[in-house]
């Protein structure tokens, strides 16, 4: 490690805050600092080369140093830097990417607002909901519901309606108005005997209880990735999304499908939404709309709920929402350069073609002592780590098992995200069958590594 490396932790120690982290560790340990990165590796200051295995945070979809996304970003900085869309203004860029967008979005989207991040897409949402509700004569309808160990944002509204309890803990949060149903996880909850499918319509059943416990006139929607990221790449159990659905219509509830770390192929399809049926009243996506070159982020909905907003602003003379660098000219450049880069490399096609392999290398994994299960889907999986898979008992919190795995994987050069004793894994969607076998082969020997300390704990 030279010199500027050393100054620049020493930096970071005394004067970043870090989101999402150990403050003690962090103020004790200092950080990885990464350094620079090119296609699905990155490299911190001691000159480790590393295959990012999550993505960054699930938005590096085609990798470090693309030369295209950057050029279009100096392009548009050296033609128009910024211009506010506010007051009735705009520019060529954003007006394009709306247009791009919502002719792509699933089930019918016809409009389009921007912003910065998912967390302010989702926090976007609940407001207009809210508005909108208003305009339609059903004030009431402000309840919103999410999911135990769902993830929406860091926002106080998106952090209320996320499922995280790390999250809301010494806050004062969740806010009154947002509630959570169960967490679709069948490995860990299903009853013996009890089918995939009769997983899914409990699940419905009780999410049907809460609806009915709050008062169906009091909900204005339920908040739902396709797949949970945040509760360790959770796939859906078999007719979840159908039992769920069905629910919604009866009692006239609008389906939100966040699609931050889902859409744009991470799936096998375009939206998470297509890969499970879902046909949502309202959609958001963020993080690989630019391949997480710019912040920029999408909330999409139809012509109906854009005629009650309309209404509201009649009244009220303005529509009251917005953020200084919504729909910014360089983040609409970036994700517009992305949207094309990922059409003339068919990305779909090319996450459908070596998921095979990333698929099979990964449940090649479930019987590793530490696997209880592995559950995936195109370039998107998760690994239950459990003390015994069978009788389904969890380890020791104190033990930190996937916290011990997820560092011997970044001593292999290896970077996976531990989410409790769930692992997580998403590389870039451009990450080819060598790079997916040296991937995973790194992943197993991380496993080796953390069973050695773990089984001599037991």
């Amino acid at each position: 490690m030279n010199a500027d490396a050393k100054r620049s932790i020493e930096q970071d120690k005394a004067h970043h805050v870090h989101p999402q982290s150990n403050l003690r560790q962090h103020a004790e340990n200092g950080p990885t600092m990464i350094t620079h990165g090119k296609g699905v590796f990155i490299y911190d200051s001691d000159g480790r080369e590393i295959i990012d295995g999550f993505s960054g945070l699930g938005c590096v979809s085609l990798g470090y140093h693309n030369e295209r996304l950057a050029s279009a970003a100096v392009r548009q900085m050296n033609t128009l830097p910024f211009a506010p869309t506010f007051y009735n203004r705009s520019h060529p860029k954003v007006a394009e990417l709306g247009e791009r967008l919502t002719a792509m979005a699933p089930n019918g989207m016809t409009r389009a607002m921007f912003q910065c991040s998912g967390s302010e897409a989702n926090d976007t949402a609940i407001k207009l909901l809210w508005y909108t509700n208003t305009a339609r004569g059903e004030p009431e309808r402000r309840k919103v519901i999410g999911r135990v160990r769902g993830y929406h944002g860091n926002t106080v509204a998106t952090v209320s309606l996320s499922g995280q309890p790390h999250m809301h803990a010494k806050f004062g949060l969740p806010l009154p108005e947002f509630k959570h149903t169960e967490l679709p996880n069948y490995y860990r909850f299903h009853i013996d005997g009890e089918s995939e499918e009769e997983f899914s319509a409990r699940m419905a059943a009780k999410f049907e209880q809460l609806i009915l416990s709050e008062g169906p006139e009091t909900i204005a929607a339920f908040f739902a990735e396709p797949a949970i990221s945040g509760g360790g790449a959770l796939m859906p159990p078999e007719g979840y999304w159908r039992e769920m659905q069905a629910v919604l219509r009866k009692y006239d509830i609008k389906l939100l499908a966040d699609e931050v770390v889902c859409g744009f192929g991470r799936t096998g399809n375009m939206w998470g939404s297509e890969t499970w049926g879902m046909k949502p009243d309202m959609v958001t996506c963020a993080k690989a709309l630019s391949a997480a070159f710019f912040p920029v982020s999408a909330l999409m909905f139809k012509d109906g709920m854009y005629a009650d907003m309309m209404k509201n602003s009649d009244e009220v003379g303005v529509f009251g929402h917005g953020y200084t660098y919504a729909g910014h000219p360089v983040g609409a450049a970036v994700s517009l350069e992305a949207l094309d880069i990922y059409d003339e490399i068919d990305l779909v096609g090319h996450v459908r073609k070596v998921s095979d392999l990333f698929l099979s290398r990964c449940h090649a994994m479930a019987d590793h002592p530490l696997v209880a299960e592995v559950r995936g889907v195109g370039l998107f999986c998760g690994f239950e780590l459990m003390k015994d898979a069978k009788a389904r008992e969890p380890f020791d919190p104190s033990w930190k098992v996937g916290e011990l795995v997820q560092n011997f994987a970044h001593d292999r050069g290896l970077y996976l995200r531990a989410i409790g004793d769930r692992m997580s894994f998403m590389p870039p969607l451009i990450i080819n069958e060598d790079e997916i076998d040296i991937a995973t082969e790194r992943f197993k020997g991380a496993l080796d590594d953390a069973w050695a300390v773990v089984k001599a704990k037991m």
